[in-house]
């Protein structure tokens, strides 16, 4: 559903790379309610004393297959989905995608209810629960400007800072006509998107391999020649000193390649220190490629960004 405040005020940017103590408190009674009603019955089935079907969550079984995926999880109190102290970010992730995996909608079987024990026998419905969960935890991650998303597959994405995730979400689109190109983005889009820090900060290599090879896609073989040629297509006759700027910049990306710890880990090469750092190169570079690409017409659909 969406909000009057969110009507009325438009959606805030979702920045919040940590998740605090209020939205894991929204999350643990998710799957609280969930635990309870039984939609973790189909993976661990409690089942009817006389053997009829299953009738809800085995609560022991769960915790424990939980914990042996997610172990930091016991650290901070059982079982998990009670515990009001909050876990690392990133374990409340790994929970949320393990219980996405793992959820199911239950629903009363047709004449199940068993008078002796007050309990229905349940079947399950995965796809609706999984759809149910998602829209709950998206919802929360929404209201509290959180920057993941549980996505249909069940693997959770970092959203990029609004400025550059339009142009992520383009990625997905470049067909380019060389297959390592494509490759070589994809890669770069899907470690940017990680929630993990480190793998992000691995993002920059394939987009600067990407860069590299980008130079090479120019008619003729010699790099410095095909670069400058594809430089001038882009630019046009009438912005000199918009080509101008398109060389220095070029030349500044490459430098940074060269000489950050991006393409090259040699001793003393300077690591990147912050985590906005990454963000602003991956944008400064992937801005260039994106606009190369499309005015040079190897960006498929370019209407449809």
């Amino acid at each position: 559903m969406k909000y009057f405040s969110d009507s009325e005020r438009g959606e805030k940017p979702r920045e919040n790379k940590e998740i605090n103590k209020r939205v894991w408190g929204g999350i643990r009674a998710k799957i609280a309610a969930r635990v309870a009603d039984g939609s973790f019955g189909k993976s661990f089935p409690e089942n009817c004393p006389d053997d009829r079907g299953v009738t809800g969550s085995n609560e022991a079984d769960l915790q424990d297959s939980m914990l042996s995926l997610v172990p930091n999880l016991s650290n901070y109190g059982l079982p998990p989905w009670r515990c009001s102290a909050k876990p690392p970010t990133l374990d409340i992730l790994d929970l949320i995608g393990f219980c996405w995996k793992n959820i199911a909608q239950p629903q009363p079987q047709t004449g199940s209810y068993h008078k002796h024990f007050d309990h229905y026998h349940l079947q399950f419905d995965v796809e609706e629960g999984r759809g149910k969960f998602r829209e709950e935890i998206n919802e929360i991650f929404s209201r509290n400007r959180v920057a993941y998303e549980l996505k249909e597959d069940g693997q959770i994405e970092r959203l990029a800072p609004p400025v550059l995730q339009k142009l992520l979400d383009s990625a997905q689109l470049f067909q380019t006509g060389d297959e390592k190109l494509n490759e070589l983005l994809e890669k770069a889009r899907s470690k940017f998107l990680t929630p993990r820090p480190d793998t992000r900060r691995e993002s920059l290599e394939p987009l600067w391999k990407a860069w590299e090879r980008l130079k090479t896609l120019g008619e003729g073989s010699d790099k410095k020649k095909q670069i400058t040629e594809t430089l001038n297509r882009v630019s046009g006759n009438d912005s000199p000193e918009f080509r101008e700027a398109l060389e220095k910049e070029a030349g500044e990306l490459t430098w940074i390649g060269n000489e950050l710890m991006i393409r090259h880990s040699e001793v003393g090469k300077e690591p990147l220190a912050k985590d906005e750092h990454v963000d602003y190169l991956f944008h400064r570079l992937f801005s260039l490629i994106w606009m190369i690409l499309k005015i040079t017409e190897n960006l498929k659909n370019p209407q449809s960004v």
